[in-house]
């Protein structure tokens, strides 16, 4: 008998066993999901704006499908290249990739691109709740229509540092009506043919342009096309709202406003922000914010939605979508004139919203108090042998037809540019408000070898074009990292007075940021995170004209790369058993 009781407790206690580590593995998978799609990229006829032309399709979408996870989710992407005759590959914006920089979707640093009619699997872990955004890194593809929204909030039962009742995503782009190979051809033609200013901007993948503007042929462009119906968010009465609002504008700066309602900026990039209230809120091209909005305005009507360019001059018409109180039609258009929002050319307005944002008083990361190194990058504007480009301290940058990661793991030295990089310095006296002859630019793919762990300052300085009277707004974005922005100023950097007035007590950590015209901007970031990253400006043609670079560190913590991400260049037949 007391055998018997033995056996059964010794059951009973592996059964409660298997039962703890069956829960122990749930709780896992509840705290951390896998979250998998598969996703079809082609090109599609597509009227946004009301023009008829091919654009970039995900799944038959554009905006592609918002991704929607927890903290510390892991996303899966099965990515299918049905564009034919074009590469591809994508970027997820703001996510570090931390141990998957192959996954960094940028082709020519971290991957080969995907050939037609390949599939190719992204996965990556989102370890910050935040709002971030993904988009092509071929060419000049994200302006074709491929880009999309990426949604991370806490963990069940995790709170943030402001309350609301709904929660939706919103992106602003400008949309061109020629072809990304028409403005790829111009900008790399001798001479020079400029994109121009863009058709239309698009308020969630919705614009309006005038179709009698300009004669086209029968069916290209219809102002009835249900495609080009403004964009409407349904809000109930009392309600506030999460507005997520995010730019991938291929050139244009922009101002957002709501007619009526103040927004409360809560969170840029992923950090949250000390609040403070806008009428209208001023984004760049990469940038992400979530502003909340309160439903409290005439329930009767439905009020106007709008953002225009500024920073150049105003030759686009202004966006507009619709703030739809229900239970008004979403159709309904508000009674009232769209607001055409400020002025184009109030760069101080621009400036003082930049210098306004802070970090949140309950969630700062206090930056180290100083850097390891300090590199200064002068914006400019060159000629080099007969082409227009861009350059940073007169090095306008190509990629090389081996990605980077491949090359520094597979010590492929030879297959880029091995002269370091200048720090700058010898430009800090550089005359910003002149057209410079700059007649020693060069183009260059050589990268900055940082050191790993160290702390480095990056101060981004605007000059004149070669325009008189010109200096342009740049937005640079750092794949694989937060930085945190120290200061905007006007005029030229001074290394021995700007640094005393850096914030170094409650900084906001961004991983866009724009520098303005004639001014500068000084960014700080810790080199911890092993691969190599892209930082570049992130206007289209700017980019692709040669203005950004590429960081190196700690490239041999990297472990053994997946050979999905080989196959051009020196690296055909890498990693193949």
């Amino acid at each position: 008998m007391a055998g018997g009781l033995m056996q059964c407790r010794r059951i009973m206690l592996k059964l409660l066993a298997l039962c703890f580590i069956i829960y122990l593995q749930y709780a896992q998978v509840a705290e951390a999901r896998i979250r998998h799609y598969k996703w079809n990229v082609k090109y599609e006829f597509k009227s946004p704006d009301c023009y008829k032309k091919l654009v970039i399709t995900i799944n038959g979408r554009t905006p592609g499908p918002t991704i929607i996870a927890q903290q510390d989710d892991t996303i899966i992407v099965e990515v299918t290249n049905s564009l034919i005759t074009e590469n591809l590959s994508i970027h997820w914006h703001g996510i570090r990739q931390i141990g998957t920089p192959w996954s960094d979707g940028t082709e020519g640093v971290t991957q080969c691109p995907i050939l037609p009619g390949e599939t190719f699997k992204y996965q990556f872990k989102v370890d910050r709740p935040g709002t971030y955004l993904y988009h092509a890194h071929y060419g000049m593809q994200r302006e074709a229509g491929l880009y999309g929204s990426i949604r991370v909030s806490l963990p069940d039962g995790k709170s943030e540092p402001f309350a609301y009742d709904y929660d939706r995503s919103i992106i602003l782009t400008d949309w061109y009506h020629q072809s990304t190979y028409e403005q790829a051809t111009g900008l790399s033609s001798n001479p020079f043919v400029w994109v121009g200013e863009p058709q239309s901007l698009l308020i969630q993948g919705k614009g309006k342009f005038s179709c009698s503007s300009v004669p086209s042929p029968a069916g290209v462009c219809n102002s009835s096309n249900p495609e080009c119906s403004p964009y409407a968010i349904t809000v109930i009465p009392g309600k506030t709202y999460r507005l997520r609002v995010a730019s991938l504008t291929a050139l244009s700066a922009l101002s957002f406003q709501i007619e009526g309602h103040n927004m409360t900026v809560v969170e840029a990039d992923g950090h949250y922000v000390e609040p403070f209230v806008v009428k209208n809120l001023y984004l760049y091209s990469g940038e992400t914010y979530s502003v909340l909005v309160k439903a409290d305005q005439d329930p009767s009507r439905n009020h106007w939605i709008t953002t225009n360019v500024v920073g150049r001059p105003p030759n686009t018409t202004v966006g507009v979508a619709v703030l739809n109180y229900y239970p008004n039609h979403p159709r309904r258009s508000p009674p009232t004139i769209p607001p055409t929002g400020p002025i184009w050319n109030d760069t101080a307005a621009r400036l003082a919203q930049s210098q306004a944002i802070k970090s949140h008083s309950g969630y700062i990361h206090t930056p180290p108090p100083t850097s390891d190194r300090v590199i200064l990058m002068l914006n400019t504007q060159n000629t080099i042998d007969g082409y227009r480009r861009w350059s940073v301290n007169n090095v306008s940058f190509n990629l090389p037809h081996t990605p980077y990661l491949i090359a520094l793991k597979q010590n492929l030295h030879h297959v880029f540019q091995q002269t370091p990089l200048s720090d700058g310095h010898e430009f800090l006296n550089y005359d910003i408000y002149s057209v410079a002859n700059n007649s020693n630019a060069t183009s260059s793919n050589a990268i900055y070898r940082l050191k790993f762990n160290s702390t480095v300052d990056i101060i981004l300085q605007n000059a004149n074009t070669m325009n008189i009277n010109n200096s342009e707004t740049h937005p640079w974005h750092l794949h694989g990292h937060d930085f945190w922005v120290l200061g905007h100023g006007s005029g030229r950097f001074n290394i021995s007075t700007h640094p005393k007035q850096y914030n170094l007590v409650n900084p906001i950590m961004k991983n866009t940021v724009p520098v303005h015209p004639y001014g500068w901007t000084a960014l700080r970031f810790r080199a911890d995170n092993p691969g190599v990253w892209a930082f570049h400006c992130h206007i289209e043609s700017h980019f692709f004209m040669g203005m950004g670079m590429v960081f190196e560190e700690g490239i041999d913590r990297v472990g053994k790369l997946p050979s999905s991400i080989m196959g051009c260049g020196e690296s055909k037949g890498l990693g193949r058993p």
